[in-house]
């Protein structure tokens, strides 16, 4: 490759994980009829039969960058892999129905590792109702590499994208947020324990429900069904996987809205709270930029909150205004404070 020695290289850490992808896929243009969705939603969409459309989506996951097998057990890693993929599924309102797995590992991992691996993979598949049906591996001279593919399908009217948001419709999210981030400062600090004394014990029962959001997350298929038997179709869903904040701009610029979001009604759970506190964290701080929750973040019509308000899986957070009027966080206090992208981004510069 032949470089321009008079212009500057730009670092990857300028742009972002978002910006990057923003820069590397401007001007692509999709070919065939069948590609429905492309890039810029949690999965692609693909034309399949005259009444279903197939969903896809994909994550690669990079030791010491999504994961440190120091305290992730591979069974757990394995199941994992496969819960952040099929939540992108369900983000679009559909069902997964295949996965493919590839890995690249060096040779440090035994063939009894990689059993523990896929012994979390197909666990995962079998909670699911998820089929494996292909996958690669190859060797790596970095660590352990787990890049999965998952296929899902809908049926065309019943699939739900980013981009439906309308003013004054509802922003609700499912179950709670900010335990997985406080799960990973826990075992952080234990692993920072251990390294001082060997001998030590970790003692994890105080935090286990926040242990078991970071190692062992569910994805909200539950949700999709609920919803369905509500007979309520949101306007727009995202799963919350890099941070509330980031999830929330998102529709808002898919959708081209703005958004108000309510400190006081963002569901969090009393472990959330109290670990908090023993951090010196900011609760709302954790919920708002945390991630790995994989709960489900979407938006619905005013005329549908009777179906949903008195359900304990589900909370109105906010709603949907004018794009003029910018993305804030409406505190207790009442003021007003705009919404900056502050969760998960895995190309920052350290």
């Amino acid at each position: 490759m032949i470089e321009d020695k008079n212009k500057s290289n730009t670092k990857i850490s300028e742009l972002g994980e978002f910006g990057l992808i923003d820069h590397l896929t401007r001007g692509i243009k999709l070919r065939h009829k069948s590609s429905v969705k492309g890039i810029g939603d949690d999965a692609a969409v693909i034309s399949g039969d005259i009444e279903l459309q197939k969903i896809i989506t994909t994550d690669l996951l990079v030791e010491g960058v999504h994961f440190d097998l120091g305290y992730m057990p591979l069974k757990h890693l394995g199941y994992k892999a496969v819960i952040v993929n099929l939540s992108d599924v369900y983000a679009m309102n559909a069902q997964p129905k295949q996965i493919t797995v590839s890995i690249a590992v060096s040779n440090r991992f035994p063939v009894e590792a990689l059993d523990e691996l896929y012994d979390g993979i197909k666990t995962a598949c079998k909670i699911y109702n998820v089929d494996l049906v292909g996958g690669d591996t190859t060797s790596s001279t970095s660590g352990l590499i787990i890049s999965i593919t998952a296929i899902g399908e809908a049926k065309k009217e019943d699939i739900v994208y980013r981009s439906g948001a309308k003013e004054n419709d509802l922003l609700v999210i499912s179950g709670d947020i900010g335990g997985a981030y406080l799960g990973l400062q826990v075992l952080e600090r234990e692993k920072q324990v251990f390294k001082a004394n060997p001998n030590s014990q970790p003692d994890l029962e105080p935090y286990t429900y926040l242990v078991e959001r970071q190692l062992k997350p569910q994805a909200r298929k539950d949700i999709v069904s609920l919803l369905k038997e509500l007979e309520v179709v949101p306007t727009s869903m995202i799963d919350i996987s890099d941070g509330l904040s980031s999830e929330i701009l998102h529709i808002c610029k898919a959708s081209k809205t703005g958004c108000n979001i309510y400190e006081d009604k963002i569901p969090l759970d009393p472990q959330v709270i109290s670990t908090c506190e023993e951090f010196e964290l900011d609760s709302t701080t954790i919920a708002m930029s945390g991630g790995e929750d994989y709960e489900l973040l979407f938006t619905i019509k005013t005329e549908d909150f009777p179906k949903i308000k008195a359900n304990p899986n589900l909370t109105v957070i906010g709603h949907i205004t004018a794009q003029k009027e910018g993305i804030h966080l409406i505190t207790r206090a009442n003021t007003k404070i705009p919404v900056i992208a502050r969760g998960w981004n895995s190309l920052q510069e350290e």
